[in-house]
């Protein structure tokens, strides 16, 4: 199958340079190019990408914002963002509203290839600049529900094995990991992980990440530990 790409950028030598990047790939076409987040918007309603690849400062509406608008949309793409900016609220901001990636435009294009097949996969990618960003912000957070003896009312639609796989997940091992922790087969961990998605409304992994921590079902790894 080949992927289909839309990339939006506000400067046309960088959009232009991703976009003859990811046409070269056999298994990937641009349908599309925006100069801005409206654009990115409505070219999305209009092409039906798999993945955009979203940058964060763009004129008319930003990334963020145009973000948030196309991963609102049932059966929307995947949105792995770009920006030259590596700072602490954009990685949030971005993640918050629905994004499955964070890479910083100096990234190799082997990585950037290989971002916009893991997000089409349904599965994140982040630099790992912005991974270290998470694991501290969370790192340094008080205890919260949980880890005092509460059971937040989202994870009362999960059964236990789900809630533990969902903590495993956080905490940053992939599903072979998973299954060697918890002495089940791979297959059964990504049933877990697609339940998990199901019933707490989540677009992915990084989604179910944040949601983890935010609820103090998983603390983080030491830096340098990806997600």
């Amino acid at each position: 199958m080949t992927l289909r790409v839309l990339v939006a950028d506000d400067q046309g030598v960088v959009r232009a340079g991703f976009a003859a990047v990811i046409d070269a790939e056999e298994d990937m076409t641009v349908v599309g190019e925006a100069a801005d987040g409206a654009a990115a918007v409505r070219l999305t309603g209009e092409l039906a990408p798999d993945v955009v690849v979203m940058d964060i400062r763009m004129p008319e509406l930003d990334g963020i914002a145009a973000t948030r608008l196309i991963t609102g949309r049932p059966g929307g793409p995947r949105v792995l963002v770009l920006t030259t900016f590596d700072l602490d609220a954009h990685v949030f901001d971005a993640l918050r509203a629905g994004a499955s990636g964070f890479l910083l435009k100096d990234v190799r294009a082997a990585e950037l290839l290989r971002g916009i097949r893991t997000v089409a996969a349904g599965e994140s990618v982040l630099a790992p600049s912005a991974t270290r960003r998470l694991l501290r912000h969370y790192a340094g957070r008080p205890s919260s529900g949980i880890e005092t003896g509460r059971v937040p009312a989202e994870l009362n639609r999960l059964t236990a094995r789900e809630r533990s796989v969902l903590g495993l997940l956080a905490s940053g091992l992939n599903n072979t990991e998973i299954a060697a922790d918890l002495g089940i087969t791979v297959g059964t961990v990504k049933s877990h992980v697609n339940a998990v998605l199901r019933k707490l409304a989540l677009r992915d992994r990084v989604q179910a990440t944040i949601l983890a921590y935010d609820l103090g079902l998983a603390r983080p790894h030491p830096p340098g530990t990806s997600l």
